[in-house]
């Protein structure tokens, strides 16, 4: 009989179900003291099927209660992805008091008669906190018979034009929307036909406003757009953002149409989108991913459930010598799960003289190095089986490296085993990193959340080592810090 949060590679502090298939997150809203995370579900295998939306709550996004399924395919089709509001003001005449939340999601079948792909989008909606749901009898609200990918509709309330705004994902662009009630909706704009990547299909996409080093008088708009699979590039499913400005209707990208902007320089970090209606006196901005890649999603090598989500982590906007970018940091909720914490300072590695600490098998390693002569300097996460994935920066070409091609099973797939690359600056001579290790996922932050990479690992035996290595020089590390982890399942 199988023990739940205990089999084989199961993360121990990222959300995951208890058993079958997860992909995308969906739905993520704040209400009532609540974080509800809804999720891409097939309860009927551990492998990509007919979608349902998962659901699980947290009070703190760190600690989550699976709840019953919330959607399930019905005549209109697969449950795909989608976002959920809160409609504070009764906008859609769907609750006789007080305020209450609507889903809006792709439904997915095929044309009468036809083999083709159709997607739509509806509503459902709850007036018990979430947890049971009406579907809409006016299904579907919107539809486009021109478009074949058409799909993940994120909706938020904009309150300079007292409209809702969708954003859609409408094949190679994303298609915006707006309604007055969310049920009738009228098309307002179309954004990216030459701008970004399009390595890929356009899906699961985000529009949101954030201040720029933290001024609220000066605020951009972040648009985030997810990438499909494509064999042809080797990175996989991945995603882009665009910066920029939006009035209501219409997206404008501040950079050329050739700039692309990568969220997350891992291999697995895919369709993340924001909460909705975190309440104004937090004001943060809060994203999570899918903690996989489609390129090799449905093998990995767990067998009673498949998938995690990343840490949540918080979204801020800095300008940089370069424009202005995205920063990443886990939630400062994390520290729920800290244990006891080491400390060290001033460590000195010299040239081919590896040092090693346990770390136990769930740490958080915060580490800040101060290059000297080195050309390339990091340590290795390991086991006892010569395991190790190893994170590393080339100060010759200010790059991070997180590579994992010894990190433990890579047999499920030909594209797994790899070494995955982050442009990284040196911050007046350091580089700061926070790592998350957990199970089979390693998180990596450089120089307070400026880079991410976000990365799967398979060992045979959970690793418990770091070791600190430097090459051609030596490399001081000023400052080390070994926190340890708990399971959010005990």
């Amino acid at each position: 009989m199988t023990v739940h949060y205990k089999e084989k590679h199961r993360n121990q502090f990222h959300f995951s179900p208890k058993e079958k298939w997860m992909n995308d997150p969906n739905g993520m809203v704040y209400f009532n003291e609540e974080y509800h995370l809804f999720y891409q579900y097939h309860p009927h295998s551990t492998t990509w099927g007919p979608m349902h939306w998962g659901h699980a709550v947290s009070k703190d996004l760190i600690h989550w209660e699976e709840l019953p399924i919330a959607l399930f395919p019905d005549e209109h089709g697969a449950i795909f992805s989608g976002s959920a509001v809160v409609d504070w003001n009764n906008t859609s005449g769907l609750f006789k008091k007080g305020p209450g939340l609507v889903a809006i999601f792709t439904h997915a079948d095929t044309y009468p008669d036809s083999d083709r792909p159709r997607q739509r989008q509806s509503l459902a909606y709850s007036q018990d906190n979430g947890r049971t749901w009406i579907t809409y009898e006016g299904n579907p609200v919107l539809s486009d018979v021109n478009i074949t990918d058409y799909r993940d509709p994120k909706v938020f309330w904009h309150h300079e034009t007292n409209r809702w705004v969708m954003v859609l994902a409408t094949g190679q662009t994303v298609t915006i929307y707006t309604s007055p009630n969310l049920i009738n909706w009228e098309f307002a704009s179309e954004f990216g036909t030459k701008d970004g990547s399009h390595d890929g299909v356009w899906e699961c996409p985000d529009l949101f406003q954030l201040p720029v080093d933290g001024d609220k008088e000066n605020k951009k708009w972040v648009m985030l757009v997810s990438i499909g699979d494509n064999p042809e590039f080797k990175e996989g499913s991945r995603t882009q953002y665009f910066v920029g400005d939006f009035d209501g209707t219409t997206f404008v990208n501040n950079y050329s149409e050739e700039t692309v902007l990568w969220l997350d320089h891992g291999r697995d970090n895919y369709a993340g989108v924001s909460w909705s209606d975190i309440p104004t006196e937090d004001d943060r901005r809060i994203y999570i991913g899918w903690m996989s890649n489609w390129r090799y999603a449905n093998q990995v090598p767990t067998e009673e459930w498949r998938s995690a989500m990343t840490l949540p982590r918080e979204l801020s906007l800095n300008s940089t010598d370069v424009g202005i970018r995205i920063i990443q940091r886990p939630v400062a909720e994390v520290n729920s799960i800290r244990g006891g914490t080491k400390e060290y300072k001033g460590v000195i590695v010299e040239e081919n003289n590896s040092l090693s600490y346990n770390i136990g098998t769930l740490a958080e390693v915060v580490v800040e190095f101060e290059k000297q002569k080195a050309s390339s300097f990091g340590l290795s996460i390991h086991n006892t089986s010569e395991e190790k994935t190893t994170i590393s920066y080339d100060s010759k070409r200010e790059m991070l490296l997180v590579d994992r091609t010894n990190g433990g099973d890579n047999s499920f797939s030909d594209s797994f085993a790899t070494v995955q690359e982050a442009p990284l600056k040196l911050n007046n001579g350091k580089v700061i990193l926070q790592i998350f290790v957990d199970t089979s996922s390693i998180e990596v932050f450089a120089n307070d959340g400026e880079v991410a990479v976000t990365s799967l690992v398979f060992p045979s035996e959970v690793y418990k080592t770091i070791s600190f290595f430097s090459q051609e020089g030596s490399t001081n590390i000023r400052q080390l810090k070994l926190n340890e982890l708990h399971s959010i399942w005990e």
